[in-house]
């Protein structure tokens, strides 16, 4: 047994102990691990990126394959237990465990298989995007997919999907082929535009609540070498430097995909950056940039040529396991003077130097989708505001969070009332029905004929119509 452990029981939605012949019967049919409180590794399967998430599951079924799920699904509908899904545990949310329930961990299914030839690849639920990247890359391809290298990729396509490739190739949502999935009657199914479109559609941005997604096909793309990196400014030139940023992206190539960032440098010394990827020809690439470089006199300039797999770990020192984070998120009808100045005022509030406040930009590719053809139904053009504290110390969580929704809130009146889920830690049932926008409707119609009980509902929950009425 592990030390200093608060022992937990599996308790069901109606609060009673599920007996341990049950849990036997169940881990006899399973063939990857089932972990209870007290076993060994059970902590270490409990704790997810996010050190604000401190859940503790009744149950960790822990799946080697698609029927594992299955088997996993059917125990928790029999014995009515509260089912949460992990997939790359990334989700700063904490939607990948549960208090008391089951926690149906994919973790284990990394499998990647490339389809040189036809430009596709098969990706199990619980690969990373680095993962990813590593085999795609072997074939000068890749899959349009976030920009953290630890990221699951299951995560991040339900909800979406935004990336360095997103102007030029679109949402990580937009380049699935197909879905293997089981769904809440623990059957396992395929979703493609030819079988089930209905549940097609829905889980190209509508989240974790149509079933289990166990593996995805991907459409690749040839991006092999990008020109990409960092610059950074000090924090002094931040409204000269966002305005060009607004200014520069939005004229931009779709080859282009640029951020800018309120940080705090690696000594603590306030900065403000511009992070670009360029995924055409790199000599077309460095007369694109070459305004961006020209700009300001910038501290660093680490532009340059280099592999696709390494651009998606630029931001990874930022995220490192084990501190406390909370996100908040909105979409701005324009990033305007005065938006820009309200933004840089409250940044420069921030009491962690780990916080930071990131602007990005889509159009392109992902806006030239109709809003109504996937679920996703972020298609404008428009500056995603995404504010993340992020701090060490659990005493001060209270003064960091409120810093983030007091900057939110500040913006409020600049904002399009969009809203970008993947990016928010906590969200009101208005504010997820104002992120599906029109398509919230038919997801309700969808999440009633594959999950009419809302058995998988730890996510931005769509209720099924049934539920809705009441």
């Amino acid at each position: 047994m592990e030390d200093n452990l608060t022992i937990r029981q599996l308790i069901n939605t109606n609060g009673l102990v599920v007996e341990q012949d049950s849990i036997a019967a169940f881990r006899s049919v399973f063939s990857g691990e089932v972990l209870s409180p007290g076993d060994a590794g059970y902590e270490k399967a409990r704790q997810i990126w996010n050190a604000s998430i401190d859940k503790h599951p009744g149950l960790i079924a822990r799946c080697k394959g698609v029927a594992d799920v299955v088997a996993a699904v059917t125990f928790a509908r029999e014995q009515q237990l509260l089912v949460a899904i992990r997939g790359g545990g990334h989700n700063v949310g904490g939607r990948a465990l549960c208090d008391g329930g089951l926690v149906i961990d994919l973790s284990l299914m990394k499998g990647i298989h490339v389809d040189s030839k036809k430009r596709t690849a098969r990706v199990q639920g619980g690969a990373l995007l680095g993962e990813v990247d590593r085999e795609t890359h072997l074939f000068g391809l890749a899959v349009p997919a976030g920009v953290v290298s630890k990221t699951g990729i299951a995560g991040l396509t339900l909800g979406g999907g935004v990336g360095w490739l997103v102007r030029k190739y679109g949402m990580t949502c937009d380049n699935v082929l197909s879905f293997d999935i089981v769904t809440a009657d623990g059957k396992p199914r395929v979703a493609s535009a030819e079988e089930h479109p209905d549940l097609f559609w829905a889980l190209r941005g509508g989240g974790g609540n149509f079933g289990v997604v166990t593996s995805f096909e991907y459409r690749l793309h040839p991006v092999s070498t990008v020109l990409g990196g960092l610059i950074l400014y000090p924090r002094d030139h931040a409204t000269e430097v966002l305005r060009f940023f607004r200014d520069f992206t939005t004229s931009a190539p779709d080859e282009l995909t640029a951020y800018a960032a309120l940080l705090h440098m690696p000594d603590g010394t306030p900065a403000v950056a511009i992070i670009a990827c360029y995924c055409g020809n790199l000599a077309e690439g460095e007369e694109v940039l070459r305004p961006l470089r020209e700009f300001g006199s910038p501290i660093v300039d680490a532009i340059q040529p280099i592999p696709f797999p390494q651009m998606q770990t630029l931001l990874d020192p930022a995220c490192p396991d084990g501190n406390q984070n909370y996100w908040k998120s909105s979409f701005l009808r324009e990033l305007s003077d005065d938006a820009i100045a309200v933004i840089i005022e409250h940044a420069n509030r921030a009491a962690s130097p780990l916080s930071a406040v990131l602007l990005e930009f889509y159009g392109g590719a992902a806006s030239r989708v109709k809003p109504t053809e996937t679920a996703f139904a972020q298609r404008q053009e428009q500056f995603n505001l995404i504010v993340m504290a992020q701090w060490e110390d659990p005493a001060e969580s209270q003064s960091h969070i409120a810093w983030a929704r007091d900057l939110v809130q500040a913006t409020t009146s600049f904002s399009s009332e969009a809203y970008l889920l993947n990016a928010l830690g906590e969200e009101s049932h208005d504010t997820i029905k104002a992120a599906f926008g029109a398509n919230y409707d038919r997801l309700v119609e969808v999440k009633r004929t594959y999950d009419p009980t809302n058995f998988f509902r730890l996510n931005q929950n769509v209720q099924p119509a049934v539920l809705e009425e009441r």
